[in-house]
């Protein structure tokens, strides 16, 4: 059990985030991102967010603790804290099962391991089709396909993403998932969905933080009247661990975002999560830290003026740093990209 999250001054709150239209819902525009938290803080992690404030959870497979979050999501409810229809839940479904024949299978999974009987919004987590793991060989399935080869690497499969898509809306159909959407799509590819999709995408989910502002894939969202959620709002933070970014790519020490903080009274980060929210985007930050839960939440208690807003959006560097043509091949000996 993590120590940083068993703070008995945390208490049941009423903070409630800014929300974001999704099609027809409101879903807050602050979550709980849950990549990179084990499985021992999980449960925990995910309890004493809702008991903050938090009714929004980004999850996915691939995580590998969708069985702890689930746990946290029940005790939650249990205790009085929020109502199921309370919670926004998002999963993602995982490179391994985009044939047709797999995606219910692998949507099942996760409601099972989240011990819910829908989910608010399930996406496609990379336009990236590998090769079928069963559950029973290996879950999370993970990109490497058999860890015991000679060299071991991803095994792609030849999988249409409209026949993902397809059934995609097919759980929508059977009310299995309220809302569908997509992550990790370009303009491009967001141009050739719309135009086959029967149930059209709700939600694009991207990188994007003041080093990366992607504002041409964002506008084209919202051409569709899709909604954006920005994973990895602060940046680099989540990548100096994984040895994907280094400790001075920080933009937390940036003038033009600490002369905003100085301003308003907010921490750096509350600035950039500000930021996030204020171009229209959700944000996902993840932390289990009990003082950084509730400050992401704080983030209605100011703005930040026209010229700061322009400030920060300068700092663009197109600085991708979750980026497949990097990290597969470092790590999983393939080279496979999907960005230009």
């Amino acid at each position: 059990m993590s120590d940083a999250i068993q703070n008995p001054a945390i208490q049941p709150t009423t903070i409630q985030a800014p929300a974001i239209k999704v099609s027809s819902k409101s879903m807050p525009a602050v979550g709980l991102g849950l990549w990179k938290i084990d499985q021992d803080s999980a449960a925990d992690a995910v309890y004493e967010a809702i008991k903050v404030g938090y009714r929004h959870l980004d999850s996915a497979a691939d995580y590998g603790n969708e069985q702890q979050v689930g746990e946290g999501i029940a005790r939650a409810i249990a205790d009085g804290l929020c109502s199921r229809e309370e919670l926004w839940v998002t999963t993602k479904l995982w490179n391994t099962y985009h044939r047709a024949e797999h995606v219910e299978a692998a949507c099942r999974r996760s409601m099972d391991d989240l011990g819910l009987d829908y989910i608010d919004l399930y996406l496609v987590h990379f336009p990236i089709a590998l090769r079928y793991v069963d559950f029973n060989h290996r879950y999370p399935a993970e990109w490497i396909f058999d860890h015991s080869a000679e060299n071991p690497g991803m095994e792609l499969d030849q999988v249409p993403l409209s026949e993902t898509w397809g059934a995609m809306e097919q759980l929508v159909e059977n009310g299995l998932v309220r809302q569908i959407g997509v992550c990790n799509y370009s303009a491009a590819l967001l141009h050739d969905l719309m135009s086959y999709a029967r149930i059209k995408p709700a939600m694009l989910q991207i990188e994007s933080h003041p080093y990366l502002i992607q504002e041409a894939l964002l506008r084209t969202a919202r051409s569709y009247n899709m909604a954006v959620t920005a994973f990895s709002p602060l940046g680099s933070l989540s990548y100096v661990e994984l040895n994907m970014a280094g400790a001075n790519d920080t933009v937390l020490t940036d003038p033009s975002v600490l002369a905003a903080a100085q301003r308003t009274g907010a921490t750096a980060a509350q600035v950039v999560l500000r930021w996030g929210i204020q171009r229209g985007t959700a944000v996902i930050p993840k932390t289990s830290n009990p003082q950084r839960l509730i400050e992401n939440l704080t983030l209605t208690e100011f703005s930040l003026s026209d010229e700061e807003m322009d400030a920060i959006s300068a700092l663009n560097q197109n600085r991708r740093f979750n980026d497949p043509a990097q990290f597969c091949e470092a790590a999983f000996n393939t080279f496979h990209s999907i960005y230009d």
